[in-house]
């Protein structure tokens, strides 16, 4: 059976325990080592995060370089385009004015035409068969309440040569109302008289009425302008 005996490591330095004043000294150095490793280490650092700073400030500001850049120029570009553009916007208005004021006169132009051509066309109907006018006067008492007319004689007012014309030609429907000359009343023009009541029965007011349903509806429809 083997025995061991315990071994022991020799010491780092040689010789004497150190003098107080070189273990100062190696104080010292080890101080100075590690300032000198702090200060290395900081100038490292401070380089390298200088370095990284100075890249990302210099890649934020050249995106917002280029940001602001593209603003300003749109912006700049745009009010340019708006000042060149407003001379061709009022020109596009003052077109645009006249353009509905030729439809508007065009449109008026148009019914005073029907209007014209309407009232030569009666002027003629009425020249060749007079007795139309009494159909009006049958159609203005059939709209009027029954007991309007039913009481009393029934008065037509006509122009004098229509009501003389008009006695000649149709006697047997004359004497179904009491025929009186007004020459007050243009030809075409009649007047339906009762008891209780008084009705324009010409085609004047007939006329009118269909000449201002016209103009609205050219007015209201560009479409039907054009059709006319």
């Amino acid at each position: 059976m083997k025995h061991w005996r315990p071994f022991r490591f020799p010491p780092l330095i040689d010789g004497a325990p150190l003098e107080p004043t070189a273990a100062a000294e190696v104080q010292a150095s080890a101080a100075d080592g590690f300032r000198q490793g702090m200060d290395a280490g900081y100038r490292e650092g401070f380089d390298s995060g200088e370095a990284a700073g100075r890249d990302a400030g210099y890649q934020a500001g050249l995106q917002q370089g280029r940001q602001e850049g593209g603003a300003a120029a749109r912006d700049e570009a745009l009010a340019r385009f708006a000042s060149i553009a407003a001379p061709l916007d009022a020109a596009i208005g003052q077109l645009q004015r006249l353009c509905r004021d030729y439809q508007a006169a065009q449109r008026d132009e148009v019914v005073e035409l029907v209007a014209k051509v309407a009232r030569q066309v009666i002027r003629c109907e009425l020249a060749l068969k007079p007795v139309q006018i009494l159909d009006l006067v049958e159609e203005t008492l059939a709209a009027l309440p029954a007991s309007a007319h039913s009481q009393g004689e029934v008065e037509v007012l006509l122009n004098p040569e229509e009501c003389q014309r008009i006695r000649e030609l149709a006697p047997e429907r004359s004497a179904k109302w009491r025929l009186l000359a007004d020459s007050g009343l243009a030809p075409g023009e009649c007047r339906v008289r009762g008891a209780e009541f008084e009705a324009d029965a010409g085609c004047q007011q007939r006329l009118e009425h269909c000449v201002d349903s016209l103009r609205e509806q050219l007015r209201a429809d560009p479409a039907a302008q054009a059709e006319a």
